[in-house]
């Protein structure tokens, strides 16, 4: 991981996904120092708050779009 990260808040879902998903792998496939594990495991941290967020965000603008008509969604089993 470089040592100057963007801003979690300046990232896409996308990109913050993706960084997001590079930090679980490390930490779960390497050993690495306490600090530098936890310094991961916070930014990871931020990261995933960002992507709630952005999910919270597009989640409301598609119930203002349908409005009543929004239909739940039901994963097929």
């Amino acid at each position: 991981m470089s040592t100057k990260q963007p801003s979690p808040e300046t990232l896409s879902y996308e990109k913050a996904l993706a960084e997001l998903e590079t930090i679980v792998m490390v930490l779960e496939g390497e050993k690495r120092p306490l600090d530098e594990a936890l310094a991961l495991f916070e930014r990871g941290q931020e990261l995933a708050r960002r992507c709630a967020s952005l999910l919270d965000q597009a989640e409301l603008k598609v119930q203002q779009i349908a409005g009543e008509d929004l239909i739940p969604f039901t994963p097929p089993a």
